[in-house]
C-alpha cells in the first residue's frame, strides 16, 4: 500500500527515527519510577530529615504522573502532540536541576513532582505514532514504545545503583537533566508538528478535580502502610479521593468538551481494558518490588541471597531488556490472534514468571530467570494495551484515552507497593534479639503468589473484552486518515 501524507506528516523525517527519538524520551521519562530507590534508605541523611519526609521524594513522582498523563494526553489532541512533548521535556529538565542543586527534602520533592510530570510524555508520544508513522510500521512502533515504561523502570535501578555508589548522589540527576536536554533538542528537530489539534477548550475545572482525586487516592494507598490502614489520614485521602473522583465525573458528563468522555472510556473494551491495566500494573511492580528485597536479604536467613543493591540491580536489568525484545512478537501476535488475546497471553506469562519465582527461589540466577518471563509477559501486554484503547476510541480522544490507560497502570503498580509492603511486613523474623524484623520465607512466597494470582486475573479480564479479533495495524491509521482527511 502506497503511504499518503493524510497517513503520515509531510516531513524528510524518516519515521524510524521519529520512533527512535519518541522511545529515547519515553525512556527517559520512565527512568524517573525508579531513579531514587537505591538511596530511598539514606535520604533521610542526605536530606537532613526524617524517614516520614523523604519518603515523599518517591511518592512524589507517581503523583505528578499520575496529574500529569490524563491532562497532556487531552492537551496534545488539542493543540498538538509535539508542543506537548517539547514541554514535558523542559519540566524534566527543570525538575532534574532542581533536584541536582537540592540538598535539603522539601525542594527535593519540587524536583521530583515535575519529573514525574514529565512522564506525561509516554501516553502522547504512543497516541501520536498511528499520525507520524506508515501502516506497517504502527504496530510494532506502539508495542516498542509502550514497553519503554516498564524497560526505563527495570534498568532505572541497576543504573542509578551504579551511579550512585561510584559518584555524589546528585550525579543521579545531573545525568537526568542531561538526558532530559537531549530530549528537548532531539523532539524539536526530529519530531514533526502534525496538524492534528481538535477544535476544543481546555477543562480547566476536570483536570483540577481529576488532579485533587486521584492524588488523594494514591497518596492514602501509598502511605497506608506507614501511617495505618485505619488511621484517619489514610480514610480521609481514601474516602475524600474517591468522593471527589465521583463529584469530577458527575461534573465532567455534563461538560461539552471534558477532560475525558467518561462515556466512550465506559465502553466495554475501554472499561475492561483499564482494569486489565491495573492488575498488569501491579503484575509488573510486585516483582520489581520484591526480588530486590530477596536478592539483598542476608544470606543468614537461610534464604536471603546476600546480594549487594548493585549486583541486585544487575540480576534485574536482563528483565527489562526482555521486556524491548519482546516488543516485535507483541507486534507478531496482535496481527495474528488480535490485540485482546495478545493481552491475555501477557499477563498469563507474567503469572507463568511468579509461579517460577515461587518454586525456585534458592539462587540469584533462579530469580533472573522468574524475572526475565514476567517482565516478558510484561512486554506483551504494556504493548496491546494501547492498541485496544486506540482502537476503541475516537481519534480525537487518543491522547486522553491512552493517558487514562496508563495511570491505570500507574494505579496498579501504587496499589502493588502498598500490597507487597504490607504482606512482606506480615510475617517477619528476626535474626537475633534487639534486631530490626525482616520478613519471613513464607511472607516473600505469598507475594510471590499473590502476583500471581492478579496476573492470571489482569489475562481472564482481557478474554473478556470484545471486539475485532484480528486488527491489522493498518486499519488503525487508514481510519485515522479517513477521519481527518
Amino acid at each position: 500500500m502506497t503511504t499518503t501524507t493524510s497517513e503520515t506528516p509531510q516531513t524528510k523525517t524518516k519515521p524510524q527515527l521519529i520512533v527512535a527519538v519518541l522511545c529515547f524520551g519515553a525512556l527517559a521519562a520512565a527512568l524517573m519510577q525508579t531513579l531514587v530507590l537505591p538511596i530511598q534508605i539514606k535520604l533521610p541523611q542526605l536530606l537532613h530529615s526524617d524517614a516520614s519526609n523523604t519518603s515523599w521524594v518517591v511518592t512524589a513522582t507517581l503523583l505528578g504522573g499520575a496529574v500529569a498523563m490524563p491532562v497532556s494526553g487531552r492537551l496534545g489532541d488539542i493543540i498538538g502532540k509535539q508542543r506537548v512533548l517539547l514541554g514535558s521535556s523542559v519540566i524534566l529538565v527543570v525538575g532534574s536541576v532542581v533536584c541536582a542543586l537540592s540538598s535539603s527534602v522539601w525542594p527535593m520533592i519540587g524536583g521530583r513532582f515535575l519529573q514525574g510530570v514529565a512522564m506525561g510524555f509516554i501516553p502522547v508520544a504512543i497516541s501520536m505514532v498511528r499520525e507520524v508513522v506508515p501502516p506497517h510500521m504502527a504496530s510494532t512502533a506502539i508495542a516498542t514504545l509502550s514497553a519503554t515504561m516498564g524497560v526505563g523502570g527495570a534498568i532505572g535501578m541497576p543504573l542509578s545503583a551504579w551511579i550512585a555508589q561510584d559518584y555524589n548522589w546528585h550525579t543521579l540527576f545531573w545525568a537526568s537533566a542531561v538526558l532530559a536536554a537531549l530530549m528537548v533538542v532531539l523532539t524539536a528537530v526530529f519530531v514533526p508538528h502534525v496538524a492534528d489539534n481538535h477544535p476544543a477548550s481546555i477543562d480547566t475545572v476536570g483536570a483540577i478535580g481529576l488532579a485533587i482525586g486521584l492524588v488523594a487516592v494514591l497518596v492514602g494507598v501509598s502511605k497506608g502502610n506507614d501511617w495505618g490502614w485505619a488511621s484517619t489520614n489514610t480514610l480521609l485521602c481514601i474516602v475524600g479521593g474517591l468522593v471527589v473522583l465521583l463529584l469530577w465525573g458527575v461534573y465532567e458528563l455534563r461538560q461539552k468538551d471534558p477532560l475525558v468522555d467518561l462515556r466512550t472510556t465506559a465502553r466495554r473494551p475501554v472499561l475492561l481494558t483499564n482494569l486489565a491495566a491495573v492488575l498488569i500494573g501491579f503484575g509488573m511492580m510486585a516483582q520489581s518490588i520484591v526480588v530486590p528485597q530477596l536478592l539483598e536479604m542476608p544470606s543468614a536467613t537461610g534464604y536471603g541471597l546476600g546480594q549487594s543493591i548493585l549486583e541486585a540491580g544487575l540480576w534485574m536489568a536482563p528483565g527489562g531488556l526482555m521486556m524491548m525484545l519482546l516488543a516485535p512478537v507483541s507486534s507478531r501476535l496482535m496481527t495474528t490472534i488480535g490485540a485482546k488475546s495478545t493481552l491475555a497471553t501477557g499477563a498469563a506469562v507474567i503469572g507463568v514468571g511468579y509461579l517460577i519465582a515461587l518454586f525456585l527461589m534458592n539462587a540469584p540466577w533462579q530469580l533472573l530467570v522468574a524475572s526475565c518471563v514476567s517482565c516478558a509477559g510484561v512486554g506483551i501486554g504494556y504493548a496491546a494495551m494501547p492498541t485496544l484503547i486506540l482502537e476503541n476510541v475516537p481519534p480525537a480522544e487518543s491522547g486522553s484515552g491512552v493517558g487514562i490507560n496508563t495511570v491505570m497502570r500507574s494505579v496498579g503498580t501504587t496499589v502493588a507497593g502498598a500490597v507487597m509492603a504490607s504482606l512482606l511486613t506480615s510475617r517477619t523474623i528476626t535474626l537475633a534479639p534487639g534486631t530490626a524484623a525482616i520478613p519471613s520465607q513464607d511472607a516473600f512466597q505469598l507475594c510471590f503468589l499473590v502476583g500471581a494470582v492478579a496476573a492470571f486475573a489482569g489475562g481472564a479480564i482481557a478474554l473478556t473484552i470484545s471486539g475485532r479479533r484480528r486488527e491489522q495495524p493498518a486499519t488503525v491509521v487508514e481510519d485515522l486518515a479517513l477521519t481527518e482527511g
